[in-house]
């Protein structure tokens, strides 16, 4: 079928003189020994310069840092996290610490042994007179006679180090437990009320008679001084989210006292009554009904073929295929996590919180970026009821890294992509997701330059034409974050330039449909709103062009006034003109409006052949926004990195984040407070941190049902060189075509680099026989 497609384009642009008999040139097309397209064939392999500072700690280090921290000599008082309640000590999390970057330099720019490892623990310390989160640093690594551990402090401003409040700390499984009792009994008080108006009963989450589930939202405090929780009810099933009724109860949950727990109040009909027996006075009185019922079926909102919706024509066909033809153009070294791909090069390192990171990222040998690497994704509700209207999420808090996992061939990647595992720590084990991460090298869709020059007289309509064919490398991750299907795609394309994009996929979530609140979102559902929410996500980019010692350099598009010797009846007229000056402190800042100011990040100490400073420039993509509210009780400094565009400070080792994953319950005393970045240093020739947002305003519709489509949920920025060459970085590219066309004959000739084009017979996989299962080691 390939080879019959192959001959009836080649016919149909073939002039009528050139043709061969079709049947003659098929029995030579059928003849040709055709292989198999090398879709499956390993990357080559390449070792990786140095070993990878940056790689996660081993499973062996998790088990070892377990037992090293339990140990009765570190007097912690640690109880196993499966039999611990709220005033016990248990370990929540291990993960990667985070190196600093003058150790890391020293070993990869020079002779420097590597530097050693550190785990990252989180102890929630429940047993103390006052309860509170902990983080601590663990090393040197392997755990040897050298190996301490000590709070991890240094790296947060909030003014408490790596110590959180307890009541400000992470909703597990130990705290919802411990208000379990009063929301069983609070909601058993009301059983014959939502029943009668919604056909739903909570009596606790394993009691047999409950048919509805309890979702809580965060934040779940405003400074650590004080806790509550907010719980919204849904219909059970796979598409729960978009199947909301309109109940929601508060509790007020401060302490590891359980007995001081109390009831806040319910809310329904955008109504708060402050006890059972004044929600039952309204009840009784009319004043409160189900006036948009919710169904129970969520066939309507499940990722599935809809056979009501019939077939497209032609859809019996498979789809267009990016795929490798010719075979992989990238090299792997897979114990390093180090990748080589048409001058490129970088390391690749994950963490439990933060997920897939990059790190010593060079061009041609020349080190573009330290480091680049997600530092938060957060998203923030719109409503006038309790759950949309107070809701912010922090993604960290629930672990990126840890939501990673399997991706589809030929689906979420190209057939024939390199499947990578994502590991992380979960206790004393390491979790093990097959398939977590992709690369793949695709073609862009365009050339990366092209010319046609010549037309007149020439019987082809050119005398010679020119196309350069463009691709780029591919890394790829999707973190399925409760109701949202996040995918990030860094992609390193052959001019040089970097690509970082963000979609947001799957369900909503969603509030009750009223319809006096349509300005908070439109009705997507029988009983169900969209409700309207920012997606803001935050980047740490470390940029050493060449050096560390760089510059964020501002060229404004101006208009001025001007005259022309040669046109002196025109007057003085406007005319455009540059400004470019270096920012000279660290600030936040926003794209110019009408794209009338360009960043560019540049090496003033390092010049191209024209005298020209060498740089990378920042490139507005596709939907480049930051948060839209600025003083929300609920974000107002815990935020601070999402609302602007971009930002730049000096690199300090004491700084590594933008955010802290527990600053969501801290919404007015942050753990990590962004805003205290800023102080007054220089970034005109200093090591400098661009930090910038991607994200987008979801403005919720019908579309979103059943889920949320990538195609329109984007959001991208590149890097590109500015000057940092001597000219554009195709002239060593071979995929290219130089076509001549003789002016009198038309005659063509070709130029192809000696680079034949493959004949290849493509045998595709049914990918979901090749998914593997998650493992723990």
């Amino acid at each position: 079928m390939l080879a019959e497609s192959l001959v009836a384009a080649l016919l149909a642009i073939a002039p009528v003189s050139a043709r061969p008999e079709p049947d003659l040139w098929r029995r030579a097309v059928s003849a040709a020994d055709v292989r198999t397209c090398a879709l499956t064939d390993e990357a080559p392999h390449v070792k990786a310069p140095k070993a990878n500072a940056w790689a996660p700690i081993s499973p062996q280090d998790v088990k070892d840092v377990w037992k090293f921290v339990h140990a009765p000599e570190r007097a912690l008082n640690l109880t196993d996290p499966a039999n611990a309640t709220l005033t016990d000590n248990y370990v929540f999390l291990v993960d990667t610490l985070y190196l600093n970057k003058t150790q890391v330099l020293s070993y990869i720019d020079g002779d420097a042994a590597q530097p050693p490892k550190y785990a990252r623990v989180v102890i929630f310390e429940g047993g103390k007179e006052e309860p509170v989160s902990q983080e601590y640093m663990v090393g040197p690594l392997p755990v040897g006679a050298e190996t301490t551990i000590a709070p991890y402090d240094y790296p947060f401003n909030g003014g408490l180090g790596g110590k959180i409040p307890y009541d400000g700390r992470y909703m597990d499984g130990k705290r919802t437990a411990g208000y379990q009792p009063l929301l069983k009994q609070a909601m058993t008080d009301v059983a014959d009320i939502t029943k009668a108006l919604f056909n739903g009963t909570y009596y606790g989450a394993s009691d047999p008679r409950t048919d509805i589930v309890a979702a809580n939202t965060g934040p779940h405090s405003l400074d650590g001084s004080q806790s509550w929780i907010t719980i919204m009810f849904r219909y059970p099933g796979a598409a729960s989210y978009v199947t909301p009724i309109d109940f929601y109860i508060i509790l007020d949950i401060t302490g590891t006292d359980i007995s001081k727990y109390t009831l806040r109040g319910y809310v329904t009909n955008t109504k708060f009554f402050k006890t059972a027996d004044e929600l039952r006075k309204a009840f009784e009185a009319g004043e409160i009904i189900s006036e948009f019922p919710q169904t129970r079926d969520q066939e309507w909102a499940l990722l599935k073929a809809v056979p009501e919706m019939g077939v497209r024509d032609l859809d019996d066909r498979i789809a267009p295929q990016s795929i490798e033809i010719g075979g992989k153009r990238y090299k792997l070294d897979r114990e390093n996590q180090y990748v080589e791909f048409m001058g490129w090069s970088f390391y690749m390192s994950f963490t439990r919180i933060l997920g897939l990171m990059f790190y010593d990222i060079k061009f041609k040998g020349e080190r573009i970026i330290y480091e680049l690497s997600l530092q938060e994704a957060a998203a923030q509700y719109a409503g006038n009821q309790p759950k949309a209207a107070n809701t912010v999420y922090h993604d960290t808090y629930f672990s990126i890294g840890s939501t990673s996992a399997t991706l589809i061939e030929g689906f979420d990647c190209p057939f024939g992509a390199t499947m990578l595992n994502v590991t992380y720590p979960a206790n004393d084990v390491t979790d093990v997701h097959p398939q977590g991460i992709c690369l793949f090298e695709s073609d862009s869709g365009y050339p990366v330059a092209r010319h046609r020059y010549g037309s007149g007289g020439n019987p082809n309509g050119f005398s010679n034409i020119a196309a350069v064919k463009s691709s780029a490398l591919h890394a790829r991750t999707i973190a399925t974050i409760g109701n949202y299907d996040y995918l990030f795609d860094y992609a390193f394309h052959v001019d040089g330039s970097i690509e970082i994009e963000v979609r947001a996929s799957g369900y909503l979530q969603s509030s009750p449909y009223y319809k006096d609140q349509t300005n908070f979102g439109a009705r997507v559902g029988l009983g169900t709103q969209g409700s309207f929410h920012d997606h803001i996500l935050s980047w740490k980019a470390d940029f050493d062009i060449i050096s560390s010692k760089n510059s964020l350099q501002r060229t404004d598009l101006i208009v001025v006034n001007q005259t022309q010797p040669w046109f002196p009846e025109l007057g003085e007229f406007e005319q455009m003109e540059l400004k470019a000056y270096n920012m000279e402190k660290e600030q936040q800042f926003n794209w110019a409006q009408n794209g009338q100011s360009m960043f560019c990040v540049v090496n003033d100490e390092e010049k191209n052949s024209w005298g020209v400073s060498r740089g990378y420039r920042l490139v507005p993509g596709r939907s480049n926004v930051h948060l839209s509210t600025h003083n929300s009780p609920f974000s107002k400094h815990s935020s601070h990195i999402l609302k602007s565009h971009l930002a730049v400070t000096q690199h300090h080792d004491n700084e590594p984040y933008g955010n802290s994953w527990q600053n969501v319950n801290l919404p007015l005393k942050p753990q990590q407070d962004f805003s205290k970045l800023f102080n007054d240093e220089s970034v005109d020739g200093e090591d400098i941190v661009v930090w910038f947002n991607l994200g987008m305003h979801h403005y919720t519709r019908s579309e979103d049902i059943p889920v949320t489509l990538y195609s329109e949920a984007v959001s991208s920025i590149v890097f590109a060189p500015q000057n940092f060459h001597d000219r554009a970085q195709e002239g060593d590219l071979q995929n290219r075509r130089w076509i001549t066309s003789n002016a009198t004959t038309g005659e063509i000739t070709y130029e192809d680099q000696g680079l034949q084009l493959p004949t290849c017979k493509v045998a595709l996989e049914e990918p979901a026989t090749k998914i593997l299962p998650w493992l723990k080691i």
